[in-house]
């Protein structure tokens, strides 16, 4: 394992711990890191790539966070974050189906 990806397991890894605690929606943000951590492994993914798609669940989770500050998500809160979770699955897919190669 060379060093980046060993730096990519080990966020992500912390990624899943966070979104473990984090509430409902945890079985996709899992699923999602699954999906990076296999893009960067199988070299579909670029650090360029990698880094945006991190900054992006990095302003998902703030966003459920901030959802979450009063203690609960309410039924648009919940919708709104399924609809970015929607968003950043497509981002993934698109980011490992273009052309770039590491």
């Amino acid at each position: 394992m060379n060093k980046f990806t060993a730096i990519i397991a080990t966020s992500l890894f912390a990624g899943l711990t966070l979104s473990a605690v984090a509430g409902p929606l945890h079985h996709e943000e899992h699923r999602d890191d699954r999906r990076i951590a296999q893009g960067v492994a199988s070299g579909e993914l670029t650090r360029t790539e990698v880094q945006s798609l991190r900054q992006e669940r990095r302003a998902i989770h703030t966003e459920q966070q901030a959802y979450r500050a009063d203690g609960k998500l309410n039924v648009a809160e919940r919708k709104d974050l399924r609809q970015d979770l929607n968003q950043f699955s497509h981002d993934i897919y698109t980011e490992k189906h273009d052309a770039e190669k590491r």
